[in-house]
């Protein structure tokens, strides 16, 4: 803070404003009594010195700069004025002088409000009869700025700029004061951050930026006399069009004259400076998401977004959030990884390119924090023009006419969002009752006889998958009958065993262990049969029929990959404000939603699968996308699903440290019956899980205890020979859930008499038992370990060829 000379001239000159504005006489030859009467007659009864003093210190608006997780790769700024405020440092001395050159010569000698020319412009505008002259120093004009950001309510901008007396007795009121509290290089700092410079350019950081495509430290004479000339008006000196072009040049060369007559440069720089001809190129800053660099980047960008404007802690309103959003300037920090985005970007356009009316969509998490690395869909981030139609026709037939979401949109296909409530995820939701059984008591190697077709106890609409009436009955895709474990039944996607599992388990724990594991219902269906919990109405809730997106997807199986770790999905490292304070909105949220063993024995019966070995048991020799475990070269676990009819099919692979989940529909109507492959999803998740995981350690899951993976088990009873019903009777005394086989089994036994069990040896406590029976015709006894159609025997790895075509 400079200290300030209160010499005889200084205290004449307040004097002299204070007699004029508030009609007292004061005797000064130097100024005719026409102007003293005329000022003193308008200023009206409010004395100066009762005029505030105190000008509100509101920050202009900032620009908001969105990075990747990196902390350098600028993904897009958010802003209302394109401004960022920048030290006087940062500032060329160029910049410094053609701005006192254009506006304010005397602004290191007076002390906020030059008095002369108040007069002098006062009376040129009384005999011109309208404004000619302004006289307003560089401090007045900041505290006119100053109060328009300041304002509150659009009449208050307007009054701050008006043309009377009273806005002038303010401004000077506010100069003088400032003058007293700040340093003159602090106040000509904030004059050039707040000044417009046309174009969208606010401050001269971005006039640096829109007209030049430098920093300002680095503009040189001619282009600092340039812009210094835009901001008495902007507009009018607008050198990007045809009027205002011969008008700025005409302006630099004022300024540029100006500088050489303070002595603030040499006639060689005069004469260099003005021979350079001006530049009429601009290039307005691009904003918010539809302006990325990368055009892949845009969905994230569009998440990040509405993560924002759903944050309590940036305002009580949506405007409120949006405002802070694109005038706080915030740095912050994504989650998006730039490498696993490019990798899963290149693997959508490999397999499905933007004009596919079918939607390719992965989004990858990170197992406990919940942070979203990447997402991406065969579209362009890009808002549809009515005016120049390029989008194809929608496949909806409600929607007859419109046209559909590719190859251009904004809306969040991978995410959900709005009117998008994601799509049925086929088989995958089999992890969820597989949980919720585990979590249940039932161990891994619980066994269940998997029938063709399976007679539940849900009652369903007439259709398809229905049998005996109304009874939901669903069947198997393939030949995939027989005893099954958790391990075996998940690995080949058996359905006749996971809806009698869910049977058992109940749907409401099997529908609630998906919510906690990260689902959220988006449908008007779904939600209302949630939130009314008629849970035990969603039969086929196993077989995935219930919408989801790919995100809620990657980020239900990053739960189990973090031990039962639930963290909300959320796509932001760090969060700065204007100030450097770090906020805690940008930490994980997560919280324990299911014990570790449950969540690692998930993970064990998920390797399956994706031809991984699990931790206990045996997969049984299938894996519905056995590839996975190659492609990736680390321990992976997972799961593909296809949906009834095909309308949709997915895959989920995930590491310890990524989880990706993808899935392919047609996004404008998800009911679309035609059938799909997974040649396309399938390996456009392994290979972006494989590019992902490139260069990283290889870390293994965690094994479950063996409790969880055998729970109780106990002998078989050696019924082989005895007679059926003593066969069953013995069994049932042991604690199984006993069934007899319909088909005759060769053995030396007796025809009709117990030719074995499957499985023999131990199995769980109220596992299934099957009683073999003989047809008496001899040969090998059945029910041996490691027969074929057996659910594999615990302790035992092993991954045997598939054995059904088409993952499920």
């Amino acid at each position: 803070m400079r200290k300030r000379d209160h010499n005889l001239l200084t205290n004449g000159a307040s004097l002299l404003i204070c007699g004029l504005l508030a009609g007292v006489v004061v005797a000064a030859a130097a100024f005719p009594a026409v102007a003293m009467s005329g000022l003193a007659a308008k200023a009206g009864a409010q004395t100066f010195d009762a005029l505030p003093t105190e000008l509100k210190d509101q920050r202009a608006p900032q620009i908001t700069r969105v990075y990747a997780n990196d902390g350098k790769t600028l993904i897009a700024m958010m802003y209302d004025e394109f401004r960022s405020d920048v030290p006087l440092k940062d500032i060329s001395k160029n910049m410094q002088n053609a701005i006192i050159a254009a506006e304010d010569h005397d602004f290191y000698k007076h002390n906020g409000v030059d008095v002369k020319g108040i007069a002098r412009a006062f009376v040129a505008n009384k005999g011109a009869g309208k404004t000619e002259q302004g006289a307003s120093t560089l401090t007045m004009q900041y505290v006119r700025m100053s109060i328009s950001y300041s304002a509150t309510h659009p009449v208050d901008v307007v009054r701050a700029s008006e043309d009377t007396p009273a806005r002038k007795a303010r401004e000077m009121r506010y100069a003088l004061k400032i003058e007293q509290e700040l340093t003159k290089d602090q106040i000509l700092e904030r004059y050039l951050n707040i000044a417009p410079f046309g174009n969208g350019a606010y401050g001269v950081y971005a006039a640096s930026q829109v007209y030049f495509g430098k920093r300002p430290k680095d503009l040189t004479i001619d282009q600092a006399a340039l812009l210094a000339g835009m901001v008495k008006a902007p507009s009018a000196f607008n050198p990007a069009t045809e009027t205002g072009y011969p008008q700025a040049v005409d302006r630099r060369a004022y300024i540029l004259k100006n500088m050489l007559d303070l002595k603030q440069i040499t006639q060689a720089e005069y004469d260099a400076a003005s021979a350079t001809k001006v530049t009429r190129d601009v290039k307005r800053a691009g904003r918010d998401c539809v302006s990325v660099p990368k055009n892949n980047w845009g969905f994230f960008c569009d998440y990040f977004y509405r993560w924002w404007m759903a944050q309590e802690t940036f305002g009580d309103t949506s405007y409120d959030r949006e405002r802070r959003l694109k005038t706080g300037g915030y740095n912050i920090v994504t989650s998006l990884d730039t490498k696993v985005q490019a990798a899963a970007y290149k693997n959508v356009q490999q397999y499905l390119k933007n004009g596919s009316k079918d939607a390719l969509m992965l989004a990858a998490v990170e197992p406990g924090s919940g942070r979203v690395r990447s997402l991406a869909v065969n579209r362009n981030f890009k808002i549809d023009d009515p005016s120049d139609p390029k989008n194809g026709p929608s496949s909806n037939p409600d929607k007859k006419g419109q046209r559909g979401s590719y190859p251009n949109t904004t809306n969040p296909l991978v995410t959900g969002g709005g009117d998008i409530t994601g799509y049925q995820g086929g088989s995958v939701f089999k992890m969820f009752t597989l949980a919720a059984a585990l979590e249940a008591g039932y161990p891994l190697s619980y066994t269940i006889n998997a029938k063709d077709q399976y007679v539940s106890k849900y009652r369903v609409g007439a259709g398809s998958a229905t049998c005996q009436g109304d009874r939901y009955c669903p069947k198997n895709a393939g030949k995939m009958s027989g005893v099954k474990n958790m391990w075996s039944a998940f690995g080949q996607s058996v359905n006749t065993y996971f809806i009698p599992l869910q049977e058992r388990v109940g749907s409401g724990k099997a529908v609630d262990m998906a919510y906690k594991l990260g689902i959220r219902f988006r449908s008007s269906e779904d939600v209302k049969q949630y939130n009314n919990r008629k849970l035990d109405d969603w039969g086929a809730f196993s077989l995935g029929v219930t919408d989801v997106t790919p995100l809620d997807l990657a980020n239900a199986y990053a739960t189990l990959a973090a031990d039962g770790k639930y963290c909300e999905p959320i796509p932001v490292q760090e969060i700065r404000d204007h100030d450097g304070n770090k906020l805690d909105v940008a930490n994980p949220r997560c919280n324990k939603v299911i014990g570790e063993d449950v969540a690692r024995a998930a993970v064990d019966a998920g390797r399956c699968p994706v031809g991984d070995r699990p931790a206990f048991g045996s997969c049984g020799g299938y894996a519905t996308a056995r590839a996975t475990r190659g492609v990736v070269g680390h321990p992976v676990f997972g799961k593909s699903g296809t949906s009834d009819g095909a309308k949709t099919v997915s895959l989920i692979a995930g590491t310890k440290s990524l989880v990706v989940a993808g899935l392919e529909a047609d996004a404008d109507w998800p009911q679309n019956p035609r059938y799909r492959q997974h040649d396309r999803v399938n390996p456009a998740v392994w290979e972006t899980l494989a590019d992902a995981m490139k260069g990283k350690d290889k870390q293994d899951f965690k094994a479950p205890t063996e409790k969880m993976a055998y729970g109780d088990q106990r002998s078989i009873p050696n019924v082989t020979c005895d007679s059926r019903e003593s066969a069953i009777d013995e069994l049932r005394d042991a604690g199984f859930d006993v069934e007899v086989s319909f088909s005759r089994t060769a053995s030396s036994c007796p025809a009709g008499s117990a030719a074995g069990t499957n499985p023999s040896g131990r199995t769980i406590k109220g596992g299934v038992v099957i009683v073999e029976i003989s047809d008496g015709t001899g040969g090998q006894q059945p029910g041996q370990p490691g027969q074929p159609g057996q659910p594999g025997q615990p302790g035992r790895p092993e991954n045997g060829p598939v054995t059904r075509p088409g993952p499920r």
